[in-house]
């Protein structure tokens, strides 16, 4: 059985010290909320990922103006939950979590992606990864105006080429991590994985683990999801 109240207190720390100090409880609605993060089995890990990634997005913007609520992280925690899901190959929990899950449209995907790439260090530098990322966000800004009327053929095709666009940067991204830190996250993945490994045939297995090395690099390097 989750540890709850356990599971917020770790959460309350941590959005604490991204916060500089100062303390949000987590009570009454806020705490149903993260309560029932914890119930669908969400990771504690990938939580505070969560709450990284949307603090890290809002520091980019500039000096905030107000602490950051756990509510405010919902939408990065659910999304990587969901692609963790997917890559280890535990089901979505119901039509409850689907709902929660359900994907924005095309066009506000491809708007977000775009923000979030211009916000990834590597993108100043002059590595592969920032020509990949460069070329990204050029070709997604030119995919904006179409996504948004696009049905069809001519919105599988654009959904098709943000798959491809996101295994291109997977590949410049994987590029740029050394030896070490490549050691570092496959034990990460081994250790993610060890609760569910049993119960999985081993090309599911090693996909799973291919998969979740992935995304570990794409967080290591802060690098969004592109696909939809």
């Amino acid at each position: 059985m989750t540890d709850v109240a356990g599971y917020c207190r770790e959460l309350e720390t941590h959005l604490c010290r991204r916060n500089g100090g100062h303390l949000i409880r987590i009570v009454g609605p806020a705490f149903e909320r993260v309560k029932t993060w914890a119930e669908r089995g969400v990771p504690l890990a990938l939580a505070i990922r969560g709450v990284d990634r949307y603090c890290e997005r809002q520091q980019a913007k500039g000096p905030a103006r107000r602490p950051v609520r756990i509510e405010f992280c919902e939408a990065d925690i659910l999304e990587l939950f969901d692609d963790w899901r997917r890559a280890i190959g535990v089901g979505s929990g119901g039509e409850g979590q689907a709902a929660a899950l359900r994907k924005p449209s095309l066009a506000a995907h491809i708007e977000r992606a775009i923000q979030r790439l211009l916000a990834v260090p590597a993108a100043n530098g002059s590595s592969r990864l920032a020509v990949a990322l460069e070329r990204a966000v050029h070709d997604l800004d030119g995919l904006l105006a179409t996504a948004r009327q696009a049905r069809g053929a001519e919105r599988a095709a654009l959904v098709e080429r943000l798959s491809a666009l996101d295994r291109e940067l997977a590949a410049a991204a994987a590029s740029e991590i050394d030896a070490e830190t490549r050691e570092r996250l496959r034990r990460d993945v081994e250790a993610e994985l060890s609760p569910f490994a049993a119960r999985m045939a081993p090309d599911a297995r090693r996909a799973a683990m291919d998969a979740a090395f992935e995304r570990l690099v794409r967080e290591a390097l802060k690098l969004p999801v592109v696909s939809y």
